[in-house]
Order: structure tokens, then C-alpha cells, then sequence
């Protein structure tokens, strides 16, 4: 994986989708910046529902102009839960290359006592009908892991046993094995059980696919991520491993009755374990993420005298590259 700094506009472009592809990695950049900053706008003001919306309507304004005949496969609902970006658009304006696309406008949900709107707002490009369908199931548990530890767990393992081939892989004491895991009520005994066996938590406030990507990435200092999160945010996640190397084992987790009760759906396997070639197929996969709050991963939206900047990463699985983004978007006088 070669890794490269890229202050845009003017650095070096990326081969994508179809080759050669010298404009498709700026305009997804483009569009999760501008997502991004639509946000960012709303960070410290306590609302939960206009940062998400305005990052949706940013995306979809400039998604449209994109060269590529997309359908969104991971979107922000079905068609009647939101009018844009749902499930099945056509997106793209009508040329380059055919393909799926999965959005997220926003991977956490707003903290209305921290003010963490979203980490991220990302999208993942792949073949046409190369990214898994979750349809109606809306969380997964997950297990990330970067490139040095693909073979080495299992998510039907205990957590224990996990974490001892993670420290061993790293060469690394089972103590200073960090775990990121989303701050949510339904992870505290998974927490109890990391502690209890040694490892470190790291509690993620945003959402779970910068703590994935951040698991694979060697200059961040998370080892893993464990715990249950949103359908198709795994697989947003696993278009971003497969470009690094790393790995996503995932279990359909049935939805809860309203008594906490885990609900039958004979319609889906909760017992089988995907893969990342599961989640994302084919050898042509792209992704872009832009940062809205400081996270694991990237540099939040930040406000400057006459500019804002922002911080992102692309990174494309053939040919296999990581560039971390630095842009400056100059204010209108």
C-alpha cells in the first residue's frame, strides 16, 4: 500500500474504477468534503437532525454530476423513507463507468450532550453487483482487523482468545492491545469482557467506520474493532479493507422487540459469518471518506480567516494506493 500526502487542488490524481480514471477520485472527494463541511457547520449547536441533512443534500447535489452510471446499493433509507440518496437511486450523470455506490452521509449518530454529529462522511465505489445487499436488517456484529492479523481471529471465538492472537500477531502483550468499540449502552459487557482479559477500549463517538479503518491503518494506535453497528456501514467499512488489506467478519444481528428480545427472520442467517470478499466482490473497489469532527481516522472540519480546510482519504484497491487529502476551500468575497 503505497501512502502519499495530497494538498488539493494540484496534487497527483488517482487511477480508479476504469483505467485509466484521472477525475473520478477528485470528484468523490469533492463530494464528501462538501458533505463534510455542511455538517460541520452544524457542530456545537445541538441538533440532531439538521447536520445529517445537510450533509445529505450536499451529497446528493453534487453526486449528480459524477461520470459514472451508479445505483446506490447502501443509501439513507428506502424510497419512502427519505426522498434522495435512498436505496436504488440511480446516481451519476448517465456516463463512465457501471457500478454500485455506498453512501453515508454521517456514520454515528448526533450526541446531543457532546455535539458529535457525524465522524465521517464517506462513500464506496464497486463493480456493478459486487456490494452486499443487507435490505432490511439494520445492524451487524463486526470484528476489523488490519492486514498482520487476517488469519488470526475468528469472530465465533471468545473475546479472549481473539485478543491473544491479536498481541501475538503484533508481537505485543495482550495489555497493550487496544479495542475500539462504539459508546453505546449495548456494549457494556463487551467492554467488561475486554477489560477483564487485559486488552484497552477505546470508545468511539462517532460511528464505526473510521474505528474500522483505523484497526488496519499501522499509524493508528487501534489493534481492533468488535462490537455491533449498522448493516450498511459494514459494508461501507469492508469496500475500505479491502483496499488495505484488512479484514471485516461480520453476523446479521436480528432486529430487538420492543422487550428486548431478539426477533426470528427466517429470511436471513444469523449463524453465518461474512467475509469481506462477502461484503464487497470484484478487484475494482475505490473509497473516500472526509472528516467532520476530529476522529480516529481524520482531521475534523476546520474554520480558518477567509478558508476552511479539511482532511480526507482515498484510497482504490487496483491500483493499490492511500492518499490522505488536505484541501482549502476558500470563502466567497
Amino acid at each position: 500500500m503505497t501512502t502519499q500526502e495530497w494538498d488539493a487542488p494540484g496534487g497527483p490524481v488517482l487511477a480508479g474504477i476504469r483505467e485509466p480514471d484521472h477525475t473520478l477520485a477528485l470528484e468523490l472527494v469533492r463530494i464528501t468534503e462538501a458533505a463534510a463541511i455542511a455538517a460541520g457547520r452544524w457542530v456545537g449547536h445541538g441538533d440532531k437532525n439538521n447536520g445529517k441533512a445537510a450533509a445529505i443534500d450536499a451529497m446528493h447535489d453534487l453526486i449528480k454530476s459524477v461520470s459514472v452510471r451508479g445505483v446506490v446499493v447502501i443509501g439513507e433509507g428506502d424510497k419512502r423513507d427519505t426522498p434522495v440518496l435512498f436505496n436504488g437511486e440511480d446516481v451519476g450523470d448517465g456516463d463512465g463507468p457501471v457500478c454500485d455506490v455506498g453512501i453515508s452521509a454521517g456514520d454515528g449518530a448526533l450526541s446531543l450532550v457532546g455535539d458529535v454529529p457525524y465522524s465521517i462522511s464517506a462513500i464506496a465505489v464497486a463493480e456493478r453487483g459486487a456490494m452486499y445487499r443487507p435490505a432490511s436488517i439494520h445492524y451487524m456484529d463486526k470484528l476489523a482487523v488490519g492486514p498482520d492479523c487476517v488469519d488470526v481471529v475468528d469472530i465465533n471465538r471468545p473475546v479472549a482468545e481473539n485478543l491473544r492472537a491479536v498481541a501475538k500477531a503484533k508481537d505485543v502483550r495482550v495489555p497493550d492491545v487496544v479495542v475500539a468499540v462504539l459508546n453505546r449502552p449495548r456494549h457494556r459487557e463487551l467492554v467488561h469482557e475486554i477489560r477483564d482479559a487485559g486488552a484497552r477500549v477505546h470508545l468511539l463517538e462517532g460511528g464505526d467506520v473510521a474505528g474500522a479503518i483505523a484497526a488496519a491503518r499501522s499509524e493508528s494506535p487501534v489493534d481492533m474493532l468488535l462490537g455491533a453497528g449498522g448493516a450498511g456501514e459494514g459494508v461501507i467499512a469492508a469496500a475500505a479493507l479491502s483496499c488495505l488489506g484488512g479484514s471485516l467478519q461480520a453476523r446479521l444481528r436480528p432486529k430487538d422487540s420492543e422487550n428486548g428480545e431478539k426477533k426470528p427472520d427466517t429470511g436471513h442467517d444469523f449463524d453465518k459469518v461474512l467475509y469481506t470478499d462477502d461484503l464487497v466482490r470484484g478487484e475494482d473497489v475505490l473509497f473516500c471518506a472526509t472528516g467532520v469532527t476530529g476522529n480516529e481516522l481524520l482531521r475534523g472540519v476546520q474554520q480558518h480567516s477567509g478558508y476552511t480546510s479539511t482532511q480526507s482519504i482515498v484510497m482504490c484497491s487496483k491500483p493499490d494506493t492511500l492518499r490522505i487529502v488536505r484541501s482549502e476551500h476558500r470563502h466567497a468575497k
